[in-house]
């Protein structure tokens, strides 16, 4: 087997540095671990110039799609790298949320308004990755790029000095879809839906949106240094558009074939004083109502990720704890597994996606509801950013905390799981803590 060849570069702690050398290259992207600030992500990973973007058609099957993506991986052909790095070229992109209709059968209610296709990806033969661990950069090039490229790679990455970014501005402030007596009508629907034994949880969502302009590049990196995350993400759209990602919250990770997914589910705000954040970060820890959830979820992906994994290899090593942002103190647990030898990455997502802890319990029948309530489609929103290279590695996030910049307008969403004895007007206030450091920055650019 072939292996990657590897050009040290001088590390960057802010990957912004490297990213704007590309940024207007096609198929720009970015997955951001949200350093120097945020201390859990360890990679930075940022390529452009796919060999292949590859997009979901509108009456594709799931299964069809994502044995494209796997056809596509295969003729890169697989390669090793010499040194412990996550990616040794291969596909990187976005799933939305809406992309579990192509995995499943569910009602179309929901107004498809963004028209945002259900899946892109790019196939890359190069990526810049900074390990932040061992404070390293690297160009990791696959075996198949010819040498020609590298060198102007190479080249594009020692040149400093940056074109200036066009300022982004909202045309006027975030404003709701929903009417906060229109959020409570639908608690109340959910409720009843529980009440009759139809569900356990549902995940509400609102969406927020303005009129924009300017470049969303600018946009990402003023959220990013207000709301530092570990799988925060930029993803260059055609026509100047983006997907802009500050998420804290993992979906699946495959490494060496070992499975790993870490719900978030609680939350509670972060506190004016010490006192008032310590108590905060309390009662979330000791509240029955988010340990209850968090279990559900739990237990629902253990179900999610025994289609997949070995028999027996399923296990939950954390459960309950406590991980601190900007803004919010969220409970997380984590979930872990074996792939079964006959099941790769992409059958995993095909079993498990989307997210349980954005969807509710059980799953499909919170999806029906969720399309039945929420006017409108969720688009990039509870779906996933990731990347999977040509070893079967991959890494992905829930896109929550994400905003989608497209046609002149930046909508973003701000959701919480819903249980029988949730109260509508404090869910109301969560669905718009989790947003507000985001809002409040697009709003003060």
């Amino acid at each position: 087997m072939l292996t990657c060849s590897v050009h040290p570069l001088p590390y960057r702690a802010n990957p912004a540095d490297y990213f704007a050398a590309i940024r207007h290259a096609p198929g720009a992207v970015l997955l951001d671990s949200g350093r120097p600030t945020a201390d859990r992500g360890r990679y930075d990973l940022l390529s452009a110039w796919p060999l292949e973007q590859l997009a979901v058609l509108p009456d594709e099957s799931g299964g069809d799609f994502l044995q494209r993506l796997r056809d596509n991986l295969a003729r890169l052909g697989e390669a090793t790298l010499p040194l412990d790095l996550p990616f040794a070229g291969g596909l990187i992109g976005y799933l939305s949320y809406d992309f579990g209709r192509h995995l499943e059968h569910l009602p179309s209610l929901a107004q498809d308004d963004l028209q945002l296709p259900d899946a892109r990806f790019g196939l890359y033969d190069w990526a810049l990755i900074s390990d932040h661990q061992l404070k390293t950069t690297q160009l990791v090039f696959h075996p198949t790029l010819i040498d020609s490229e590298q060198q102007r790679l190479i080249a594009l990455f020692s040149l400093p000095g940056i074109d200036p970014v066009e300022p982004f501005k909202l045309k006027a402030p975030m404003s709701a879809d929903l009417s906060a007596d229109e959020y409570r009508h639908a608690l109340e629907r959910i409720q009843h839906y529980i009440q009759a034994g139809d569900c356990y949880q549902v995940n509400f969502a609102q969406r927020f949106r303005a009129q924009c302009q300017g470049d969303p590049w600018a946009a990402y990196c003023a959220l990013r240094a207000a709301c530092p995350t570990p799988f925060s993400g930029f993803q260059s759209l055609p026509d100047g558009d983006a997907v802009l990602s500050l998420s804290p919250e993992r979906f699946v990770k495959v490494s060496e074939r070992h499975v790993e997914t870490r719900p978030i589910k609680g939350t509670r705000p972060r506190g004016l004083t010490a006192a008032e954040d310590a108590a905060n970060a309390a009662e979330l820890l000791a509240s029955p109502k988010d340990r209850a959830e968090n279990l559900m979820i739990v237990d629902l992906l253990r179900n999610d990720l025994g289609r997949t994994c070995r028999i027996g290899s399923v296990r939950v090593p954390e459960l309950f704890s406590l991980e601190s942002y900007p803004n919010v103190h969220h409970l997380v647990s984590s979930v872990t597994g074996e792939l079964a030898d006959d099941r790769d990455a992409l059958d995993l997502i095909a079993g498990s996606f989307p997210g349980g802890s954005i969807t509710g319990a059980p799953k499909i029948r919170a999806m029906q509801i969720i399309d039945e309530l929420e006017p409108t489609r969720r688009g990039l929103y509870c779906g996933s950013l990731l990347y999977l290279d040509v070893r079967g590695e991959m890494d992905s996030s829930i896109a929550i905390r994400s905003l989608l910049v497209k046609d002149g307008q930046v909508c973003c969403w701000g959701g919480g799981g819903i249980v029988a004895d949730s109260e509508w007007q404090a869910e109301y206030q969560e669905s718009i803590t989790k947003v507000k450091v985001l809002l409040d920055t697009l709003q003060n650019l």
